[in-house]
């Protein structure tokens, strides 16, 4: 079951999305960060335990961001994160979003869905605003995809 996330979600979702980022597959996520933005974050409910999470931010009038988008190893290829992303990109039209982007480590995985590759140099308000707080800037080794809705 796809659902909003809850405060009760918060250290669930932040040990999902660290066991991916010891791995070097995505970016951690302090708890502080995922408390402030858990409106953000939808997830996908099995028998009472959190398999997978996805985060659509609002970066802009126009723009808005899929983040953290991960599912439990054993619970992959049933089409979970599918389901989250179907869910943000939902949330992205009922908002009047014009365009979704993500930074990936995984850019085929959002090519299957209609995200092309881009610069991030077209993301200024990302880089500045998120970025620039991350352990990596500048060196930056995700990828840019786009999504025109």
């Amino acid at each position: 079951m796809i659902r909003r996330a809850t405060i009760k979600d918060v250290k669930k979702i932040q040990k999902l999305i660290n066991f991916y980022a010891k791995k070097d597959e995505m970016l951690p996520r302090s708890l502080n960060e995922l408390y402030e933005n858990i409106r953000d974050f939808f997830i996908f409910e099995h028998k009472g335990k959190i398999s997978g999470c996805c985060a659509l931010h609002i970066d802009w009038e126009d723009l808005g961001e899929i983040k953290s988008l991960a599912v439990l190893k054993a619970r992959q290829g049933r089409g979970i994160g599918k389901k989250l992303l179907s869910a943000c990109m939902k949330d992205a039209k009922k908002l009047k979003l014009k365009k979704v982007f993500a930074l990936t480590y995984k850019p085929l995985y959002f090519k299957r869905f209609g995200f092309r590759e881009i610069d991030k140099a077209h993301l200024p308000h990302k880089i500045w605003a998120d970025c620039i707080k991350c352990v990596k800037f500048p060196d930056c080794d995700e990828f840019a995809l786009m999504k025109e809705l």
